[in-house]
């Protein structure tokens, strides 16, 4: 993964910077061999708790027991400046920044390196002597440079995890909007070709004995409405679903008319956006299902009105309105095409004991 990687490669650096801070201390207490093995310890000390907390932050993470990590490496930071003579945080002083940094809200670390730095300006001054002052600068320099490449290092490796996890999530938000779309496609779709498929196979049967060549004829249609069906469902696959009003209320009136419901249709004359026409076609085929399936209409009327540059489409029948209960997946798919269209959609039974559906979309 690209964040493990990143976290390999921040780490590397941390720690070649780490190891170039050792050399450069033992280089200083080397010279002395009792000093350079009192320096050891002190020189371990601060390069593990570095090694901790670095670890830890890389992750992002605090480390174990935090804030006492932070607190242990500030220690053997600077108590070799009371220990061994000419004191170490000089060396390892930019290490602890680059922890505090990390670890600490930027506005504290801020403040906390700056009072490092006015801390390590003193101590090396009183050193050096104003004719060390180009090695005071060096040194003193060392502490902001240092803790901001740390900091810089460790918010690349966390922000590159975040993005990760940002495209993994938006990997998994796409499947899911598309098993949704199949879903909902799948029942507009299917739900009135079958509806179709299973009235008109009925009546076929009915008509069989007494009147064979309308049989035949409705069956025929059953046919048509099966190939039909089974072509909805390959655009469904392909994500193809360029739908016409004027073409679906078309095909809604004959089915309606073929079921023994007499159907009106008033379409206002008005070019629409591809989102909102395709979202008023589905309206009209999940409304005519309904229809069929669930009501006893002996009349259906699909208009459209154009009120202030907005559509408005009302399909209503007389017959007797659902059984109340929560939205059924069908209006609840209408409702997510409507919204996309910049619109709404409503379904209710209205007085006369008839049912309304009604979607408005941006013309």
């Amino acid at each position: 993964m690209v964040s493990s990687s990143a976290r390999r490669l921040a780490g590397g650096l941390i720690t070649a910077v780490s190891v170039v801070y050792t050399m450069v201390a033992l280089t200083y207490f080397v010279q002395d061999t009792f000093w350079g093995l009192m320096a050891v310890p002190a020189i371990v000390a601060v390069v593990g708790t570095h090694y901790l907390n670095m670890r830890a932050g890389l992750r992002g993470e605090r480390p174990p027991r935090f804030p006492a990590t932070l607190v242990l490496q500030a220690v053997a930071t600077y108590l070799p400046d009371v220990l061994l003579p000419g004191g170490m945080s000089g060396v390892t002083a930019p290490l602890l920044a680059g922890t505090v940094l990390v670890f600490l809200p930027l506005g504290w670390g801020g403040a906390l390196v700056g009072l490092m730095m006015v801390y390590e300006g003193i101590g090396l001054s009183m050193m050096f002597g104003l004719q060390g002052s180009v090695l005071t600068f060096f040194y003193l320099a060392t502490v902001p440079t240092t803790s901001a490449m740390i900091y810089a290092l460790v918010r690349f490796v966390r922000v590159t995890a975040e993005l990760e996890e940002a495209r993994a999530e938006l990997a998994d938000a796409a499947v899911l909007k598309e098993r949704l779309r199949i879903s909902r496609d799948l029942h507009d779709g299917l739900g009135r070709s079958l509806t179709a498929i299973a009235l008109k196979g009925d009546l076929a049967a009915r008509l069989m004995e007494r009147d064979p060549a309308s049989a035949r004829s409705e069956v025929g249609e059953l046919v048509q409405v099966a190939r039909e069906a089974a072509q909805d469902v390959r655009q469904v696959a392909r994500g193809y679903r360029a739908m016409s009003l004027a073409g679906e209320v078309n095909r809604a009136m004959a089915l309606l008319e073929s079921s023994g419901v007499g159907a009106q249709a008033h379409l206002a004359d008005t070019p629409l956006p591809r989102r909102s026409e395709e979202a008023l076609a589905w309206a009209v085929r999940e409304a005519v299902t309904n229809v069929l399936r669930h009501s006893r209409a002996t009349t259906c009327t699909i208009t459209t009105s154009l009120h202030g540059g907005r559509l408005r489409l009302e399909v209503a029948n007389d017959g007797a309105a659902p059984e109340a209960g929560p939205a059924g997946g069908g209006l609840t798919g209408l409702a997510e095409r409507a919204a996309q269209a910049g619109g709404s959609c409503a379904a209710a039974p209205t007085g006369a004991g008839g049912f309304l559906l009604a979607m408005e979309v941006a013309a």
